[in-house]
């Protein structure tokens, strides 16, 4: 960890210089070829700078914004598409926030006519419900100080919810503090996706929506253009599917190297291309029998929610813990933090004393 601190603020200072550079192109160029060219370097300068640091905490969401939200956006930007395209342009103190976090300001009608809401916006989740994920995330240091004393398959199943609700966690907090310095309201990023009626819906509305929002004009809608001219606008959707999936196995894999910088073992691959088989399989069903009969979504929810929980077990899960080693790593830099913490206080207890 010794270094990471500094090396984390230099890729965001870099980060924020190379996004204030695609603010300034987007005023000085038009949607296009030429936009796109000015931009590339940026993007592959985003793909490089996750290199530079090394730890799970920090590494990992950077890895994230930068390489994956961030080059999608400014791929969608080039061409005059996506949240950073506006009329009129958007100012660069939410240009670079929008551009690299995973958020989307909420549309707010008729605000000032209609005088403040008493209620949440919705979709906006309580402190309650935060408050009682970092209880469940907080056990996970009694889990790995005993989890030779607990079967493996217990072991997963339990580090797969602290995944979840770590990765919640980390985007509300985040969110939160863009909402507290920009003043605007802003989406979350998970919706209970254990509440998920089919896959359809886990991997659609539930899970991590900006990956699905952005994926969804970068990947879905072209191929799904080019499929319509090929095999009709019916099941022009089922190879959209297929290749969104396969883009967001490539950039898992892509992220987990940053993480553990292992080489790939590719079973992350095959649990992305086989959930993109069935949710196609799922599409090309329910389009058969259009709406006549239909699972009750008390049936259809479980069934889903196991098949996520058991390929997750079986292929996504193993390269998180085994290749990555991600609850090792995330263990020993609680460790150095907690230590980093009592130096300072030791440090400012002995400032105290001196001064008096």
């Amino acid at each position: 960890m010794e270094g990471e601190i500094p090396n984390f603020i230099m890729v965001w200072i870099l980060a924020v210089a190379s996004l204030s550079y695609c603010h300034t192109i987007g005023k000085l160029t038009s949607p296009g070829l030429t936009r796109l060219l000015a931009i590339l370097p940026v993007i592959s300068f985003f793909f490089f700078l996750p290199l530079n640091l090394t730890s799970i905490c920090l590494g990992g969401p950077s890895s994230f914004f930068l390489a994956w939200l961030a080059n999608f956006k400014l791929l969608l930007f080039a061409y005059g598409k996506g949240p950073l395209s506006t009329t009129p342009p958007i100012c660069i103190s939410h240009f670079i926030p929008l551009a690299c976090l995973p958020i989307k300001f909420r549309k707010v009608e008729n605000k000032i006519k209609s005088g403040p809401s008493t209620s949440a916006p919705k979709g906006q989740k309580s402190p309650l419900n935060y408050a009682i994920k970092a209880l469940i995330l907080a056990t996970s240091l009694h889990v790995f100080h005993n989890k030779q004393y607990i079967h493996p398959k217990i072991i997963l199943f339990l580090y797969s919810i602290y995944m979840y609700t770590g990765l919640e966690l980390v985007m509300a907090l985040v969110a939160s503090l863009a909402q507290a310095f920009l003043g605007v309201d802003f989406e979350p990023q998970f919706d209970e996706p254990y509440l998920a009626t089919s896959l359809q819906d886990f991997w659609g509305r539930r899970w991590n929506i900006m990956v699905s929002r952005i994926l969804h004009p970068t990947v879905y809608d072209p191929v799904r253009s080019i499929s319509r001219r090929v095999i009709g606008n019916r099941w022009a959707p089922l190879p959209a599917v297929l290749a969104s999936f396969f883009v967001s196995a490539v950039m898992h894999e892509l992220i987990f190297y940053y993480i553990g910088r292992t080489k790939p073992t590719w079973e992350l691959t095959c649990f992305f291309l086989l959930h993109g088989v069935c949710l196609a399989v799922e599409i090309m069903l329910k389009q058969a029998f259009a709406g006549k009969w239909r699972l009750p979504a008390a049936v259809s929810g479980p069934l889903a929610m196991m098949f996520v929980g058991v390929t997750g077990l079986w292929l996504f899960l193993p390269s998180l813990l085994v290749r990555c080693e991600a609850d090792v790593m995330a263990y020993r830099e609680y460790l150095a933090f907690t230590e980093f913490m009592k130096n300072v206080s030791n440090f400012v207890k002995a400032n105290s004393v001196l001064n008096q």
